[in-house]
This record gives C-alpha cells, structure tokens and sequence, in this order.
C-alpha cells in the first residue's frame, strides 16, 4: 500500500498530467490534439510566413502556434 506521504509527493510532482486528465474526462479533448481550422490572412502575411517557413523548415501552421502561445 502507498503512504498518503507518497501519494501527495506524486500528485505535487505531476499536478499538470491529472489537470489534463481530468479535462480529457470531461472534454474528451486533449489540449495538444489539433483541429484544422480556415483563416483568411492579408498576402503579405502569408509571404512572410511562408518565408519563415523555408528558413525555419518548420510549417506554417506550427510558426503561428508558437507566436499566439508567446503573445498568450
């Protein structure tokens, strides 16, 4: 049998993966699941993100998750 000692020392150490968890109990969605979504961009924003793209190696979709993430 765990001690209540280790069971605290365990949900402490992984609070975020039980949050997620218990979200996905309910939700039945996983916060890193990805979902297709249509946007309409100005040209010379897609010039510059397919730019960054090329350089980066990275696609289009990821540059923007990790912009709006740094701005949230």
């Amino acid at each position: 049998m765990i001690s209540k000692q280790r069971i605290e020392k365990i949900k402490k150490k992984y609070n975020d993966i039980f949050v997620i968890l218990e979200d996905y109990d309910k939700t039945h969605k996983l916060p890193f699941q990805r979902k297709r979504l249509d946007i309409t961009l100005s040209l010379r924003i897609i010039k510059i993100l397919t730019e960054l793209s090329k350089k980066t190696g990275k696609p289009v979709s990821r540059i923007i998750e990790e912009m709006v993430s740094k701005v949230a």
